[in-house]
């Protein structure tokens, strides 16, 4: 198959969606697919797939502006700068399928009418939110896709009847990411406290500020908030007042990831609104216990096992993070295991399977 995936970030961030979707396009080129991806960082030599640049204004760029009909957010407008560039390097004939994540404009460059010949099929995947698929007023009422990757069991459900769906999550590269010895040392980590990780943006979905207060009320612990994003001055301002010398922020390359998660003892994630959620697989394929907010979604995820609780509550949260932290170091490999289930490879066969069945009709 000839395939385009098309996300301002990629090449340029390394957030849940980009990765994601590097992922799968690694894999499936080594299924021997032609994969093309389009976004605006910088190409690389190593990569078993073509990248194309079309620049954007990175999203930090528009944090102040006014939220407006159509640019909802700050990521809306870095969308909107991406337009011009992807109009310039998309050919719609060089491919049978495209993908993305991004609503309204790219979605709408890959679904414009073509002159020459029918245009290519196009999978929208749920990476930011289902919110397109079922709305049917503002700028979503003009929202078309062939078919619908969705990214958990509520999306599914919620589109099934409308949309030609298929369910398939997130996936983590378990080469990468598996248990190993801590590298405390390299990150500036104290080896005498609970280490308390959260990998998430400063945005307020993400609920940063409410792990601090839990965390504050363990006295051995230390945290760490790998991340970055528009609240980061009011997050930076929480710690020095809630856990003055114990607080770390930092901002890592992928590559560096796996090291950090496994120089942690417990894994803390807040989000109400994650339409997946890699990092908790992230964690789990390190070992790390997690704590997050008991809904089915993340049940979903990370199984039975982990440290699900009302999260509103901070006493109980305090308590979780407590109680996970003196989990046994014996059941890493357990939940490693558990990560396993989610490996790129399999990840990739799904989205191979479901194009094939979308292009297939869209012939017929």
């Amino acid at each position: 198959m000839r395939i385009l995936f098309a996300l301002p970030g990629l090449h340029r961030s390394a957030r849940g969606a980009e990765t994601a979707f590097i992922s799968v396009a690694i894999e499936l080129a080594k299924m021997g697919d032609s994969v093309t991806l389009i976004g605006s960082g910088e190409p690389t030599r190593t990569t078993p797939y073509q990248f194309l640049r079309a620049s954007s204004i990175p999203r930090e760029r528009f944090e102040s502006f006014p939220t407006l009909p159509v640019l909802r957010s700050q990521f809306a407008y870095e969308e909107m700068t991406f337009v011009p560039g992807l109009l310039r390097v998309y050919r719609p004939t060089d491919y049978e399928v495209t993908l993305t994540c991004s609503y309204p404009f790219t979605n709408w460059v890959l679904r414009r009418p073509t002159l020459s010949r029918s245009r290519p099929s196009h999978l929208f995947v749920t990476e930011n939110g289902d919110l397109p698929a079922h709305a049917n007023k503002y700028e979503f009422r003009f929202f078309s896709c062939d078919g619908l990757v969705c990214t958990n069991p509520d999306f599914y459900e919620r589109n099934k009847s409308r949309w030609r769906c298929r369910m398939i999550p997130n996936g983590v590269d378990c080469d990468r990411f598996q248990p190993g010895e801590p590298e405390r040392h390299k990150l500036g980590l104290p080896y005498d406290k609970l280490i308390v990780l959260m990998v998430s943006a400063l945005d307020p979905t993400k609920r940063v500020a409410v792990g601090m207060q839990a965390v504050s009320q363990i006295t051995n612990a230390h945290m760490v908030v790998a991340g970055d994003g528009p609240l980061r001055k009011v997050i930076d301002e929480e710690a020095a007042r809630l856990l003055p010398g114990r607080f770390t922020r930092l901002s890592l390359a992928p590559k560096d990831m796996p090291s950090l998660y496994r120089s942690a003892d417990v894994f803390l994630h807040l989000s109400k609104e994650e339409s997946f959620g890699n990092v908790f697989i992230e964690a789990m394929a390190c070992g790390l216990p997690v704590v997050g907010h008991d809904t089915p979604r993340v049940r979903w995820i990370v199984g039975d096992n982990e440290f699900l609780v009302d999260t509103d509550d901070l006493t109980a949260l305090a308590r979780a993070i407590k109680v996970a932290g003196d989990a046994p170091i014996s059941l890493r490999q357990v939940r490693a295991t558990k990560a396993a289930e989610f490996s790129w490879p399999r990840i990739a066969k799904m989205y191979r399977e479901f194009m094939r069945e979308v292009i297939g009709r869209n012939i017929l």
